[in-house]
């Protein structure tokens, strides 16, 4: 882990959000929308890892990829800090404008088969950034190119071969090479180990932790794998139906978690120890919630073993109810909830 600047925000996302219009009928009126991301709002310091967590659906890929400007977010503010110094709010830039920003801000795909060009050379595809970028001389193309695959532990004699010759660790370490080819201040990894093999995913984790102290790197790091997220992670978001429940240091959220969707996630992951015996395990019922037609109140409600009455009526807010800590529940200072045990 690099050293993290308290201080320095280098990314601030206030009251996003994203709906997608639902169209029906012979004139394709719209007549609904599914709200992927309501009304999210986090930070992330330089330096950091910010895991950001939730079932499939939750909207933590669309919320990344809005950060990004590789869609455009419905509304809502995404200031962030440029090299220069700079702050500016990327979701009120124009496509021309936000250009010379995106060298700034790269991503990891979560498929390392899909994201890679079957058609292109590794030279092509980890130099490509650096030839739009303006880096047109071939020979300083191939010594960068040679630099980064040495960087990510691959042999530089590689980058004339197809990425059909290489297994998916190897693929997704050509991923990270290409989202660092233009020496990018921020990287977001949308779930960069969940399509390899266990063994393999360590392997990858602990490059990218690697390559953060090195590189002074910042993530934004997608998963839902909650040991990953917990290996490498700084800081946790929980996020639930396009809704942001909960945000804390990684240690404390694991041992004691705020939020009931929380505790439900943290109970859901299998103890890696066959000696130990199994405890009662608390299973949520229902089914998560329709984010094109959500549920009054708080969205947890229909699942929550904890409802009450306002709850069904009354949207709780994201509030800092600890120093750090930071929780969308009407009964979170009151209710006492289990976490996992270091």
């Amino acid at each position: 882990m690099t050293q993290i600047d308290d201080q320095n925000n280098i990314l601030e996302v206030n009251n996003l959000t994203k709906f997608f219009p639902i169209k029906s009928g012979f004139f394709k009126r719209v007549v609904g929308h599914v709200r992927a991301v309501d009304d999210v709002s986090f930070t992330l310091k330089q330096g950091e890892t910010l895991g950001l967590v939730g079932e499939s659906g939750c909207g933590k890929t669309t919320a990344s990829r809005c950060v990004l400007r590789a869609i455009d977010p419905t509304s809502g503010q995404i200031n962030f800090t440029t090299s220069n110094g700079n702050n500016v709010d990327m979701a009120a830039l124009s496509n021309r404008e936000i250009r010379p920003i995106r060298k700034e801000i790269q991503m990891i795909f979560q498929d390392p088969f899909s994201s890679l060009n079957a058609r292109m050379t590794l030279l092509d595809i980890v130099g490509e950034p650096l030839l739009v970028n303006g880096m047109k001389n071939r020979e300083e193309r191939l010594e960068r190119v040679s630099e980064l695959l040495t960087l990510v532990g691959l042999r530089p004699e590689y980058m004339q071969r197809y990425p059909h010759a290489f297994s998916g660790g190897e693929r997704q370490r050509i991923g990270i090479a290409r989202a660092l080819a233009l020496n990018p201040r921020v990287v977001v990894a949308d779930e960069p180990v969940s399509a390899l093999d266990v063994s393999v995913q360590a392997q990858v984790i602990n490059l990218l932790m690697d390559l953060q102290e090195q590189l002074k790197l910042t993530y934004l790091f997608v998963a839902h794998d909650l040991s990953v997220v917990k290996q490498i992670s700084d800081r946790v978001a929980v996020m639930y139906v396009g809704k942001m429940v909960e945000i804390a240091d990684t240690n404390k959220l694991f041992e004691k978690p705020l939020h009931p969707y929380t505790e439900a996630l943290l109970n859901a992951v299998p103890v890696p120890d066959p000696r130990q015996r199994k405890t009662e395990k608390k299973h949520l019922s229902g089914e998560v919630a329709n984010p094109a037609n959500p549920p009054q109140g708080c969205y947890f409600n229909p699942r929550c073993p904890y409802v009450q009455d306002i709850c069904k009526t009354t949207k709780p807010t994201l509030e800092e109810v600890k120093p750090g800590r930071f929780v969308s529940c009407h009964r979170a200072k009151e209710l006492d909830l289990s976490g996992i045990i270091k």
